[in-house]
This record gives structure tokens, C-alpha cells and sequence, in this order.
């Protein structure tokens, strides 16, 4: 399935008809996904070996305590694939869609990169087989230094440690909350932890005690502990994300103290700095982000119901910019060559 830029492979044979967007793939497609992209002209697949893990512990989860979410109304009766095995079920399926996406992004003398979706569900009709589908699609990633603006909106999600289509659903109904100047909504269920974003984790950099003297710009962050980064649990009910769980490694391995707590939006005149992660757009610091005066509000019919209260950033901040640098040179450095997969 083949259409403008966008190509839909399913058990490693390309489908007849026109490939829908991949926003649309999601709605109509129920199962696990992981969502990735290819990096430096299209050379390198991002992380792969860490979202197969993540794709079979998510099917692992819906099959067990969600099967409605999984295309399927009852529980498995089969073992699910290791993350291994899901290799060997999706390796046909991305070697053909690199192989269709690739020739036609070379006949286009695009540069873009390719965002990339496997999906894997249940059999309506025998519970004992899997489907994997492989969504790919021209993809330009966005620049570090444009800033994202936020919004809290709702609740956290159901089943958040497994990544869903249905939530796909779900998050379209929070967009009656979303200002026009938001450009990711936020999570919380008390108006005040925030959780993740709909397609994000969401970090803060929080200020700790530090003498009014320092000059901040001259903070060495290897050595120095004035801040912290803030993220929260995942017991909290969140999405273990791929990147992530890079940040919370690259903050260890780089000396930047990390904290699993659920940022607290009444402590935010304490926060320096904020980012977001995702697969595709990997780091992308926060501008502004607005939340409800009170946490009724967040029952709000719409955005124009609500009374907001915003924070501002001042731009990428040395620890955020300082994280992105190590996560890009990771990206660089840890991933598929996508040659080889050809």
C-alpha cells in the first residue's frame, strides 16, 4: 500500500490501496505499537532493538489484561514472541517497507526522514497468530532550537505502561482542551502531578538551594548540582518511553542528578528549565506551558471554558541542551545501520 510518501506493509507483504496517514492507521488499527525514525539521510534506524522491547511488553500486557485493546475479545492462549521472536515476525515487513520507502525517497531526491510504525495485533479469527503491520512515512524532524508550547488538559491514561492504538481515541477527545497556542498536551489527574504528555514524557530542570552569587553561566554540569531533573514514575502511571529511559541513563552517566517524581506544577517557580521526549522528535524544549487555575477545570467542556495560568521558559537551557547533545550522539553511535537491514 502506497500513497504519497506513505507505504503500509502487513506479515511482509505490501497491501493493495491507498496507505493511510499513519494518525488514521492508529484509529483504525487496535493493537501494540512502537513508534521510530531513521536518522542522518536516512542511514541509521533509531533505537530499534529497544522499541521491539518495548513492542513485545506491550503486547504482553494488552493480551493479558486489555485484550479489547489488542483486536481481539479474549484473552491469548498462546505465548506471545519474546522481543526476539517480534524481530523475526517484523524483520520481513521492515525490509520490504525500507526497501519500498528508500527507492522512492531516492526517485523524489528527498532528505527527508522516515518515521516509522509497527504495530502487532491478534487474529479475530485465531487467537493463536499475530499480524505485524509496518507504517512508514516521510518524516522532518523538528529543529531543537523551536521550542514547544504546552497545555495540561486531562487525566492519565488507561493501561499507561502499554503503548496502544486505542489511545489514539482518547487523546482526540482531549483536544477540546488544547488552546490554539498548544502544541502538545499534558496529563494530570489532579491538576497539579503532571505525567506525560498524549505523545510525549515530559522532564522539568528544577532549581535547587544555591547561592544568589553564582553566575549561572558558568555552571560546569558535570561537577555542579544546583538543579535536578524531574520526571515522573513510572508506577505513577505513565508510558515507559524509549527516550526516556536514554535521558534517565545519559543523566547518570554525565553526573546530572535524576528524580522520579511527578513534577508539581504548584512548585513550578522553582523550575529552570523544560523538555519534552519522543522517538521522533527526540528532545524539544518547552517555551510555555498553561494549566487550569483549579483542578475542576480540567472538567471543562472546552479550552474557552478555562481560566489559564502560564509558565515561560527563556529558551534551551544548558541542561537540556547539554542532554540533547549526548542523546544525538547516542542516535549516532548505537543504532541500525539501515543497509543492513536490506
Amino acid at each position: 500500500m502506497v500513497t504519497g510518501g506513505r507505504f503500509l506493509v502487513v506479515n511482509g507483504a505490501v497491501l493493495a490501496g491507498d496507505a493511510p496517514a499513519v494518525t488514521a492507521f492508529l484509529e483504525n488499527f487496535s493493537g501494540a505499537y512502537t513508534t521510530t525514525r531513521t536518522h542522518a539521510d536516512a542511514s541509521l534506524l533509531l533505537f530499534w532493538d529497544r522499541h521491539l522491547c518495548r513492542l513485545a511488553e506491550s503486547a504482553r500486557i494488552l493480551a493479558d489484561s486489555k485484550p479489547e485493546f489488542f483486536n481481539s475479545g479474549v484473552k491469548r492462549t498462546m505465548a506471545l514472541p519474546s522481543s526476539s521472536g517480534l524481530e523475526s515476525l517484523a524483520h520481513e515487513s521492515m525490509r520490504v517497507g525500507l526497501r519500498l520507502a528508500l527507492s522512492e525517497r531516492s526517485r523524489a531526491g528527498s532528505r527527508d526522514e522516515l518515521a516509522i510504525t509497527a504495530l502487532v495485533q491478534g487474529r479475530e479469527d485465531d487467537v493463536e497468530k499475530l499480524d505485524v503491520y509496518l507504517h512508514l512515512g516521510f518524516y522532518v524532524p523538528p529543529v531543537f532550537g523551536i521550542g514547544v508550547h504546552l497545555a495540561v488538559a486531562g487525566p492519565g491514561r488507561e493501561v499507561a505502561e502499554a503503548k496502544y492504538s486505542d489511545w489514539a481515541w482518547i487523546r482526540k477527545q482531549l483536544e477540546k482542551m488544547r488552546p490554539p497556542s498548544a502544541t502538545e498536551l499534558l496529563l494530570s489527574n489532579d491538576g497539579d502531578h503532571i505525567l506525560e504528555g498524549t505523545l510525549t514524557n515530559f522532564f522539568i530542570v528544577v532549581r535547587k538551594v544555591v547561592s544568589a552569587s553564582r553566575d549561572r553561566s558558568h555552571i560546569d554540569i558535570e561537577r555542579d548540582s544546583m538543579f535536578e531533573v524531574q520526571t515522573a514514575p513510572i508506577c505513577d502511571g505513565i508510558l515507559p518511553g524509549v527516550i526516556r529511559q536514554l535521558v534517565i541513563e545519559v543523566c547518570s552517566d554525565i553526573g546530572i542528578p535524576v528524580k522520579e517524581v511527578a513534577p508539581s506544577w504548584s512548585e513550578r517557580e522553582l523550575w529552570e528549565e523544560a523538555f519534552v521526549t519522543s522517538s521522533l522528535r527526540l528532545v524539544q524544549f518547552v517555551e510555555t506551558i498553561q494549566a487550569p487555575t483549579t483542578c475542576e477545570d480540567l472538567q471543562s467542556r472546552t479550552w474557552k471554558d478555562v481560566s489559564w495560568v502560564q509558565k515561560r521558559f527563556e529558551g534551551a537551557g544548558l541542561i537540556t541542551t547539554k542532554i540533547q547533545r549526548e542523546i544525538m550522539k547516542r542516535a549516532g553511535a548505537s543504532c541500525y545501520q539501515t543497509s543492513d537491514i536490506l
